[in-house]
């Protein structure tokens, strides 16, 4: 039987050699193929790039050999790169889209199909729609052996690196991080995004300390490469054991998350971190402009955009719907819990390397620890804490589940009224004091449940008050 070719909030994705094999992974390469021929944008040529899991420079090249094969000239990464790396050169070659073959945070037995259109960004609902059924409609691959492509012109090389790293030297005050004299840790999760920071900001004053940067598709001694904190003990531990390290930095498997330990060895949540950069771009660089946010993003980020005037426009989760918006309303800043975070003047996409940029620029520029920066946050948004549980269930549970989800009838929930919900992704609630929300992964089959309070405690409460209710 056929696989049937569904993207997520970000690409397709299946387990390698049950669904992900060279046969899909030309379907879908001779589909895309197709819908560039649709949009009259072929002849502007394809980014193919790739992450550091196994067979993924082999499932590329497959990619590269059907564009070939049907006349799109293809730039192909001659290396293992970041999934912003490969979207930035989009933008720089002035492509028709890019093709990275990643998984991103998932497990290692995973692998996946992003697909980023002209602007470099995540495909929209509507691209990945029509791009579905341009793949089922496809006939069989026409290909061509890459030496040949080669000679023919069709198939050129490229290093990815040149282009983004100037773009970050016009983002980042890259002078002022080198010559902070920060200690720096940095855990490339066995990811494509191991070496960069070193190579971006190592220098003068500061150093920068590298774990799991040598690639390893069966990421040992974590679940999957996520960066949090359940994932980051060997991170949490060396900035806990008073090494000297100033802050900790960790990249998921494409580099497209960012992952932060304070000097303490504190993991701060993701929605800290997206809270803490809006506000060093609103508040200590000066600058305006709406932010766009996921709903499981924290409500800091609303009370940010009171304090400066600003607006905060909430989206589905995924960059596939937070990156047209950020376009749309040019906005300042966007985001999203899973610790991917774009920003105006580069590309509408998640940057886990720029993101930790950003960080350690704030803390070259204020003199301040991670902790002293969360400090100064709080002082202007009140205390916030967060957690999310993932949980598995059956698939033949889902559509119990998601009735209760939709269900109108819960007014209570650990002792809080609920004030008011929406449905913009799954259930969220709203109480006097927190909110929380449950939803279904694009990407993974696990219920997410997420709560933001005032305590670590009513966090913890809301989470298990809804998953008993829910009866997972």
């Amino acid at each position: 039987m056929t696989t049937k070719i569904r993207f997520g909030t970000d690409g397709w994705r299946a387990i390698i050699a049950e669904d992900f094999t060279f046969e899909n992974v030309a379907r879908c390469a001779q589909g895309l193929v197709n819908y560039l021929k649709s949009r009259g944008t072929s002849r502007q040529g394809l980014v193919v790039g790739y992450d550091t899991r196994f067979l993924s420079r082999n499932f590329a090249e497959t990619v590269a050999s059907v564009c070939a094969g049907n006349g799109i000239k293809v730039y192909l990464c001659e290396k293992a790169a970041p999934t912003p790396v490969v979207s930035f050169n989009v933008l720089h070659l002035g492509a028709a889209g890019a093709a990275v073959i990643t998984a991103s945070h998932n497990p290692g037995i995973w692998n996946g199909f992003k697909f980023k259109p002209e602007y470099a960004g995540s495909a929209t609902q509507e691209i990945t729609d029509d791009l579905e059924n341009a793949i089922e409609a496809a006939g069989p691959p026409q290909t061509i052996d890459l030496d040949a492509a080669r000679k023919e012109g069709l198939l050129i090389e490229i290093n990815p690196d040149p282009p983004y790293f100037q773009r970050i030297e016009e983002l980042i005050d890259l002078p002022a991080i080198r010559q902070a004299g920060l200690k720096v840790s940095v855990d490339a999760m066995f990811g494509a995004g191991g070496g960069y920071i070193p190579a971006i900001v190592s220098g003068v004053a500061t150093t920068v300390h590298e774990e799991n940067g040598d690639p390893n598709p069966a990421f040992p001694g974590m679940e999957q490469p996520e960066p949090i904190g359940h994932n980051l003990m060997g991170l949490i531990y060396r900035m806990a054991n008073k090494e000297g390290f100033a802050v900790g930095l960790a990249l998921d498997g494409d580099a497209d998350r960012l992952g932060v330990v304070d000097e303490k060895g504190s993991f701060v949540t993701t929605l800290e971190v997206f809270s803490l950069l809006a506000l060093y771009l609103l508040e200590s660089k000066g600058l305006r402009g709406p932010l766009v946010k996921g709903v499981t993003s924290s409500m800091m980020l609303n009370k940010l955009g009171s304090k400066f005037g600003i607006d905060v426009h909430e989206m589905r989760v995924g960059f596939k719907f937070i990156g047209p918006k950020m376009s749309e309303v040019d906005a300042l800043m966007g985001g999203e819990e899973s610790g991917g975070f774009a920003f105006r003047g580069h590309i509408p996409e998640r940057d886990g390397i720029l993101s930790g940029l950003y960080l350690l620029e704030y803390m070259a520029r204020s003199g301040k620890t991670v902790s002293a920066l969360i400090d100064h946050l709080f002082d202007q948004v009140g205390p916030h804490f967060f957690n999310r549980r993932d949980v598995t269930f059956e698939a033949t549970q889902r559509d119990r589940i998601g009735g209760l989800l939709r269900s109108k009838d819960l007014t209570e929930l650990a002792g809080k009224t609920v004030r008011r919900s929406d449905e913009i992704d799954g259930r969220r609630l709203f109480f006097d004091d927190a909110w929380l929300a449950s939803r279904f992964s694009g990407t993974e089959p696990l219920l997410r449940i997420y709560a933001e309070a005032e305590s670590p405690e009513k966090v913890e409460a809301l989470i298990d008050a809804a998953a008993h209710y829910l009866g997972v």
